[in-house]
This record gives structure tokens, C-alpha cells and sequence, in this order.
């Protein structure tokens, strides 16, 4: 380094710059790692797939035999056993699958609640 005095601040700029620009970078200019871009793009996908079957399964507990009275019935019920009457009776499982999804269940227990 004594050949060349100049390059030990040239180094120590461009590290400084190189850390200034990162953190510029991710806090204001909306950089993101991949693994957080896929972590936002798994839950947006699993919010709109929420959204588009809670309103079949509201759709499939309007259609069964007797729905007013078990619409009484449900309300009368915490939101936690709601979400699991809803899974017993089949409005959260859609067509093709063997298992409800939890999360439409507890859309549709929301959307039964408030319809009231």
C-alpha cells in the first residue's frame, strides 16, 4: 500500500458506497430478496383464492334444507366451534379436494356472522 496512497480511500469509498446504496436500496427504492418476494406473492395468492371460494362456501350453507333456522343456530355459537361446524359440514371443502381449508372456513363463518 505504500506504492499507492490513493487507493486506501478509493477502496474505503467505494465500500462505504456500496453499503450506502444497500441500504437506500431496500429501504426506499423498494428492493426486496427473493424469498420475501415469494413469501408476498404466497400470501396475496392465498388471499385471493380465500376470497374468491368464501362467498361459495356462504353460497353452499344458503342452499341446504332449513338454511334460516341453521343460520340462527350458527350465530348463537362462538366463532371458534363456528369455523369448525362449517368444516363438519362440508361448505368449506371445495370440489376437488377431501379436506376443507381452514381459512375459507373461517371467511365463511365471518361472512355467515355478519349476515344478521
Amino acid at each position: 500500500m505504500k506504492k499507492y496512497p490513493s487507493l486506501k480511500p478509493g477502496i474505503w469509498g467505494a465500500v462505504i458506497g456500496v453499503a450506502a446504496i444497500s441500504v437506500v436500496g431496500f429501504s426506499t427504492f423498494g428492493w426486496t430478496l427473493g424469498s420475501t418476494a415469494d413469501r408476498m406473492a404466497t400470501e396475496r395468492v392465498q388471499t385471493a383464492v380465500v376470497g374468491v371460494l368464501a362467498p361459495i362456501c356462504v353460497e353452499k350453507f344458503q342452499h341446504q334444507a332449513d338454511a334460516s333456522t341453521k343460520l340462527i343456530e350458527f350465530n348463537k355459537v362462538s366463532s371458534w366451534n363456528g369455523r369448525s361446524a362449517i368444516e363438519k359440514g362440508g361448505w368449506a371443502t371445495m370440489p376437488g379436494t377431501d379436506t376443507p381449508n381452514s381459512a375459507v372456513s373461517s371467511a365463511c363463518a365471518e361472512r355467515l356472522g355478519s349476515l344478521l
